[in-house]
């Protein structure tokens, strides 16, 4: 499905380095690794949004719908739930459909403000679906919620991709058991400039093989 070919050693200050590797149609991958070491740049260079990351750098992704749930939900403020998903191509019709998906039904004419931040994710989510997207990123969709919601939305974006077996999804997260409860692969990045330092199947023991690769990073 997407193909990606970073050659960071061609970049003047490269944050990413080499990564070599793709991503197939049903691939639930997570993405964990320290903070500040490029998750999110990476997640950006793969939308197409990082003015550092050449296209050449992506085989496929012309051909893909993405969607991309940032940190902050970016509804505009001043549309109702209803006009934002308009505002991306979502027919009428198809409106409360994708509310209620993400468990918004009768939220329609609600505006962003008046909704609490899980809320206003899950509206975002549902915005995410209404272009259909081939692949999913998700950048830290559970940061800042409490366990009883970030465990309702982890529920939800599980159900979601349930329904979708073809949608791949690759979500930055911190917490190895997001990759556990979510994933069928992980990955790992570190290093600097940062690479890959694991990408296999998702095993039972994620949590032991994270905190493995972190004592064996001094740089940690």
């Amino acid at each position: 499905m997407l193909e990606l070919r970073i050659k960071g050693r061609d970049f003047e200050r490269p944050v990413l380095g080499d990564i070599f590797t793709q991503i197939r149609r049903g691939d639930r991958i997570c993405l964990l690794g320290p903070s500040g070491i490029g998750k999110t740049t990476l997640l950006n260079a793969i939308a197409g949004l990082d003015r550092h990351t050449p296209a050449t750098a992506f085989r496929g992704r012309e051909s893909l719908r993405l969607g991309y749930l940032f940190q902050e939900h970016r509804l505009l403020p001043w549309r109702t739930l209803g006009q934002n998903l308009a505002i991306v191509g979502a027919a009428p019709k198809d409106i409360d459909r994708l509310l209620e998906s993400v468990s918004l039904t009768g939220y329609k004419h609600h505006f962003p403000d008046q909704l609490s931040l899980g809320m206003a994710r899950r509206a975002a989510l549902a915005r995410c679906l209404a272009v259909k997207p081939d692949l999913l990123l998700l950048d830290e969709p559970f940061a800042s919620l409490d366990p009883v919601r970030a465990g309702e939305l982890r529920t939800l974006i599980s159900g979601l991709l349930d329904a979708h077996p073809h949608m791949g999804m690759l979500c930055v997260t911190h917490d190895a058991s997001d990759a556990t409860a979510l994933a069928n692969r992980l990955w790992y990045l570190d290093g600097h400039p940062a690479h890959l330092q694991w990408d296999a199947p998702v095993a039972s023991d994620v949590e032991t093989i994270v905190q493995s690769l972190r004592t064996s990073m001094p740089l940690l």
